[in-house]
């Protein structure tokens, strides 16, 4: 049996990943990792409050099989291009770091469809920069998952989000290119990411958005 420490459990992918965590035999304990408690109560997950800006009062909580890392935000809930980096990029490697040098074996953490550490767009720079500063710490094993439009409910209202992803179901089918962006469930995330934490063979493996997909519908 397991331990599995997860990042961003009130997030889209975080909340349908714990609760494929609790229902998944694999992990006899959940660590839900997180600024904010969970509305979720069960008898293998326990919460651990952190105040991301003081790790020295966190970083020895961190322990166990598996890193699920799912946190994210956008430039307009975070309030500048500083805080988003933040949270996107500095608190995410930290608590990496942390499971790292504590012996975590294993990290799974969710990316984006085009993250590039030399992109012009923050967003995917961003993205892009953890992936490679996560690839770097000596974990035995670290999965990035990159999905592209998240289709799932969100607590908060994003209607320009809401209308972009209705359209783009509709569209990318006839527009050249665009079936690497196409919108993919969160579900779906989760469960790519459950397998990918099975992952005994690779050291480093990304799965871009069509391999996400396949991986998913694996038998692994």
């Amino acid at each position: 049996m397991q331990t599995a420490i997860i990042l961003g459990a009130t997030g889209l992918v975080g909340t349908e990943l714990l609760k494929q965590l609790l229902d998944d035999p694999t992990y006899d304990k959940v660590k839900v990792l997180g600024r904010r408690s969970v509305s979720v109560e069960h008898a293998k997950m326990e919460q651990i409050l952190v105040d991301f800006d003081q790790p020295a009062t966190w970083v020895d909580k961190i322990r166990g099989d598996v890193l699920f890392s799912a946190f994210g935000t956008t430039l307009k809930k975070a309030g500048s291009k500083e805080k988003q980096y933040a949270i996107d990029f500095t608190y995410q490697y930290e608590v990496a770091k942390a499971a790292a040098a504590n012996g975590v074996s294993k990290c799974v953490l969710v990316s984006s469809a085009g993250a590039n550490a030399q992109s012009k767009l923050f967003y995917n720079r961003i993205k892009g920069e953890l992936d490679a500063a996560v690839a770097q710490l000596p974990f035995e094993n670290v999965s990035i998952i990159r999905p592209s439009f998240l289709d799932g409910n969100r607590i908060e209202k994003r209607t320009g989000e809401k209308i972009a992803l209705v359209l783009f179901k509709f569209l990318y089918p006839i527009i050249p290119g665009a079936k690497k962006y196409r919108p993919i469930s969160v579900s779906i995330v989760a469960q790519a990411m459950l397998k990918a934490a099975r992952n005994n063979t690779s050291a480093f493996k990304v799965y871009e958005l069509e391999q996400v997909f396949e991986l998913a519908a694996s038998n692994s």
